[in-house]
């Protein structure tokens, strides 16, 4: 388990922990994942029930890493890297919710300090990939702050609240260490 400080604007949260996600969270999960603001900037879809997110969770992110962000026994948050397999074995893809009762209180950085952690020193990820609808300034200003940068954008790239939204793809490249000649 890893504990992160909060910054001092947010001193009344004292600690945010960020642990593994588990089985036993999916109520926590749903309940985040259905919430108006997550639904609202994220590209997945509310209002899924405990069972449907589990089923997720073991089919499509087997192999990955999933973490959870915990503040008072509460769960606040999710995030979870998608590993490619191949000649992509080097990347991930990376989704991130945080409750609306919490943003702005430094759970996504927490959450996203947790997987880069684990991507850069336990996996050997070189690569990590994400998708953010264009209008999310607060979640665009946190992948700029971890090392993300904007590699293009795609028009009319989701449905949300039955509009056509823009999104822009970002990425965090880490340079693979160079091969040394003797």
């Amino acid at each position: 388990m890893k504990r992160t400080r909060l910054p001092d604007d947010a001193a009344h949260y004292k600690r945010i922990m960020v642990r593994a996600l588990e089985s036993s969270d999916m109520d926590a999960f749903a309940e985040i994942m259905s919430l108006p603001g997550v639904r609202r900037g994220t590209l997945s879809v509310g209002y899924r029930s405990p069972e449907q997110l589990a089923a997720w969770y073991e089919l499509r992110l087997k192999g990955g890493v999933n973490v959870c962000a915990i503040i008072d026994e509460r769960m606040v948050g999710h995030a979870g890297l998608e590993v490619h397999r191949s000649s992509r074995a080097h990347c991930a893809h990376l989704g991130l919710a945080v409750h609306d009762a919490y943003r702005g209180r430094g759970v996504g950085a927490a959450l996203l300090q947790g997987l880069i952690d684990c991507a850069d020193a336990s996996l050997g990820l070189r690569r990590i990939d994400l998708t953010v609808f264009s209008d999310n300034t607060p979640a665009i200003a946190l992948y700029r702050k971890f090392g993300f940068v904007e590699e293009g954008s795609s028009r009319g790239f989701a449905l949300r609240d039955g509009v056509l939204a823009d999104v822009l793809h970002m990425a965090r490249l880490v340079d693979a260490p160079r091969l040394q000649t003797i």
